[in-house]
């Protein structure tokens, strides 16, 4: 398995995410994702799937020390009385003493990003996680993030897949030192139909699918795959015995169109750069 290095920060480049999954998939597909080598799983408190996860794990034996955990703070929770609370139910959730990762789910329009730091900060003082980031902001957020923190911000998880074009984004996180860690990357279910991915796939023996995932690493990025179904976990997972070339890179890159975004929900996303 190939990392990403940020501030200290080994992250596994391929992450298994379990975003709009119910406990029983879940709990389902996590041994299957074990058995393929995974062991990046990203999570989040308004997944409602935390339990599942941390079940899920303990059930197949796998060892914390193998295991990289991310899980992100709702905006609900952004508030004194209630961040540090809420982690500490997300780590009894998980049957963890620590995550590996703690992020920032959404900024938001109600706290402040100096305030939301603060209590970030707080928690990972209190050995309640090992590295922090933050998601889903933008470039000026980001900057704001990097300078307000005591530790280092690793990581900025944001929406990336070939229609959606974030080189501005990734430009200004390489040079902060921030690493990209990217989710939906299957475009919610366009990469796979793609006839360009499709076809490059084809001259690699690999599916489109591996071939968005690929593109994805092969920035540098780290990448979030998911599927509920078992059978296709070991798909997802084949990524690192071939490498696309530069216009292969390319050709992908040109996919990006002005109505690429996918997720832009009100009152929580940012003005997009």
């Amino acid at each position: 398995m190939d990392s990403v290095n940020a501030h200290g920060a080994e992250i596994p480049a391929l992450g298994f995410g379990v975003f709009r999954m119910s406990d029983a998939e879940v709990e389902k597909v996590v041994p299957a994702a074990l058995e393929a080598g995974f062991r990046h799983f990203d999570t989040a408190q308004i997944y409602k799937n935390e339990a599942a996860l941390g079940r899920a794990l303990a059930v197949a034996g796998a060892r914390r020390e193998d295991l990289f955990l991310t899980t992100k703070v709702w905006v609900d929770n952004y508030s004194e009385d209630r961040f540090a609370a809420s982690v500490d139910q997300s780590l009894d959730r998980l049957q963890v003493d620590q995550v590996d990762l703690l992020l920032l789910h959404w900024p938001g329009d109600k706290v402040a990003i100096t305030d939301q730091i603060a209590m970030l900060n707080t928690v990972q003082a209190a050995g309640k996680t090992r590295f922090i980031g933050v998601s889903n902001q933008n470039i000026a957020q980001m900057a704001q993030s990097v300078a307000l923190s005591a530790a280092p911000i690793v990581t900025n998880q944001i929406e990336v897949h070939p229609y959606l074009d974030q080189r501005a984004v990734a430009a200004a996180a390489k040079a902060a030192g921030v690493a990209i860690t990217a989710y939906y990357g299957m475009a919610d279910g366009a990469v796979p139909r793609d006839p360009v991915l499709q076809m490059i796939g084809a001259a690699h023996g690999k599916s489109a699918a591996q071939v968005a995932l690929r593109w994805l690493v092969q920035q540098g990025f780290v990448a979030l795959s998911k599927t509920a179904k078992p059978e296709r976990v070991a798909e997802n997972f084949a990524i690192f015995d071939f490498a696309l070339t530069d216009e292969e890179m390319a050709a992908i890159g040109r996919l990006a169109r002005p109505d690429g975004r996918l997720v832009n929900p009100s009152g929580l996303a940012p003005a997009w750069d």
